[in-house]
């Protein structure tokens, strides 16, 4: 009797299909402007509705989604952005980004950090502190709530508006520090309709008392914001500091764009 060996997996068949479409499914959301319809996602992807909808509950009892039922869409979840910090973490944007924070902050003569975004929280992964010029909380891995910061805002306003509702869905979300900065929902929308105004974001004694900062956020090729850079100085200084250290940090975030493989912004 003979045995026939099973035929070799076809490089074009997944071996383990489950998994192919989880990470299909994951990768396509992280590419949309905002929650997409799960309809979408199946006919996008060519998967079954039925499967779209198992693979999507799974998804979202481990956090990787999110469900917005009053829209009846899905969106990237707080684990998603845990697998950002870990790459993060794992240095490859710290180190792309500490030459352009080092060179920044010489520039600017102020403090100058780089962040990503840890859920509702900003994780620091460069501080270039300037000479003469004061510690701050902002050091490498400290996290800090996202809606309070300079990098966090900016970040913020760079996400579509269903993420950020998501991720800051009702009062308990909001973390408080000096008694500054939203504290709901709405006056958040506020606030980052401005700084999409303005074109970068500010923060004032939200975090630190006596402290100022601005922030600029550092998008990847689909215009995610994957990461934020911010200055940091004496709240005493002249305001129109502000505007200054603003176009400063634009000018490095678009030297790191340039690095991580983004083309120039027009």
């Amino acid at each position: 009797m003979s045995v026939i060996p099973d035929a070799a997996p076809s490089p074009d068949r997944p071996q383990v299909p489950a998994a192919d479409h989880t990470l299909r499914i994951l990768s396509f959301l992280a590419r949309q402007r905002g929650p997409t319809p799960a309809r979408t996602i199946a006919t996008a992807l060519g998967i079954p509705r039925s499967t779209v909808y198992h693979l999507l509950a799974t998804l979202q009892e481990h956090q990787f989604v999110v469900h917005l039922p009053e829209d009846r869409r899905w969106g990237l979840g707080i684990a998603a952005f845990e697998l950002a910090g870990g790459y993060s973490r794992q240095e490859p944007l710290a180190r792309l980004g500490r030459p352009v924070l080092a060179d920044l902050a010489d520039r600017a003569g102020e403090s100058a950090h780089l962040a990503v975004m840890h859920g509702r929280d900003v994780l620091y992964i460069v501080e270039e502190r300037a000479p003469r010029r004061p510690a701050l909380v902002t050091d490498v891995g400290v996290r800090l709530p996202a809606h309070l910061t300079a990098t966090g805002r900016a970040m913020l306003a760079a996400l579509p508006r269903e993420q950020v509702r998501a991720l800051f869905p009702d009062a308990a979300a909001f973390a408080d520090r000096t008694g500054r900065g939203p504290r709901r929902p709405r006056e958040l929308r506020e606030l980052l309709r401005e700084v999409r105004t303005r074109g970068f974001a500010e923060e004032d004694g939200e975090v630190t008392l006596g402290m100022r900062s601005v922030g600029v956020a550092v998008r990847e090729t689909s215009d995610w914001p994957v990461a934020a850079i911010a200055l940091t100085w004496p709240a005493d200084d002249a305001d129109a500091r502000a505007d200054e250290l603003a176009a400063r940090a634009e000018a490095a975030a678009v030297e790191l764009e340039r690095r991580i493989g983004r083309a120039r912004r027009a």
